[in-house]
């Protein structure tokens, strides 16, 4: 089972969430304000983070931020507001899911195994059956992907993907010069109980985008078809 940090200041969500997660065998860890979060992330990576929105010193799209920039590790951000921009600012950003307070006890199980399975955090999904091509590194161009150890190269230099990052560009990767519409990049990257609209999608792409841009100004491995989907070009 995995470890588990949550991050909010609402005692009562914490209780119940840790509850709830330790009756399915996970170990959590809670803490209540933003920067004690941040910080045993930082110090002490869990498995999985789950962060709310509005919380005292630091707010979890700043602990998500700064979080990101050194770090891949799946995160699911919650918050009471019902608003579209908080959500896509998170995807934006690099979470992995979201949920909208109030939530039942049997939705959050069922994401955190979902979050979980994609980033093999489950131990007997993560170890390949023999002739299972999907863990063999990939290469393609530039690119070389190693499922096995969430590893991103491009022209032999590291670039840090999330869980969801690294899943569509696999999917793009595995088929050059194929175009994946977002339909299809969904089904690679989410179980079927998690449902995301298109923007979603096209949020990952343009911070995936940035991410090799950083280590080659020039990348163009990414291909838009507006209106139809994605593509990888190898370079």
């Amino acid at each position: 089972m995995a470890k588990i940090t949550l991050v909010d200041d609402d005692e009562n969500i914490v209780t119940s969430v840790s509850l709830a997660l330790e009756s399915h065998g996970h170990t959590v860890k809670a803490y209540f304000d933003g920067a004690a979060g941040l910080a045993a992330l930082e110090n002490d990576p869990p498995d999985l983070a789950i962060l709310d929105v509005k919380m005292p010193r630091m707010d979890g799209m700043e602990v998500l931020r700064r979080l990101r920039r050194t770090s891949d590790l799946p995160v699911i951000i919650q918050t009471s507001k019902d608003e579209e921009i908080d959500e896509i600012l998170g995807f934006n950003l690099g979470a992995d899911d979201y949920m909208h307070k109030p939530f039942s006890q049997r939705l959050l199980i069922e994401r955190v195994k979902a979050v979980l399975r994609r980033a093999g955090a489950d131990a007997e999904e993560a170890l390949a059956t023999p002739g299972d091509t999907s863990a063999r590194a990939l290469k393609r161009g530039k690119l070389t992907l190693d499922p096995a150890r969430h590893d991103c190269l491009w022209e032999g230099r590291p670039v840090k993907l999330t869980v969801t990052e690294f899943l569509l560009l696999q999917s793009l990767a595995q088929r050059p010069g194929f175009v994946k519409s977002r339909d299809n990049l969904m089904d690679a990257a989410y179980d079927d109980q998690v449902y995301v609209d298109d923007r979603t999608i096209d949020s990952h792409i343009k911070r995936m985008r940035k991410k090799f841009r950083e280590v080659d100004p020039e990348f163009d491995g990414i291909e838009t078809l507006y209106g139809v989907g994605y593509r990888y070009r190898e370079t």
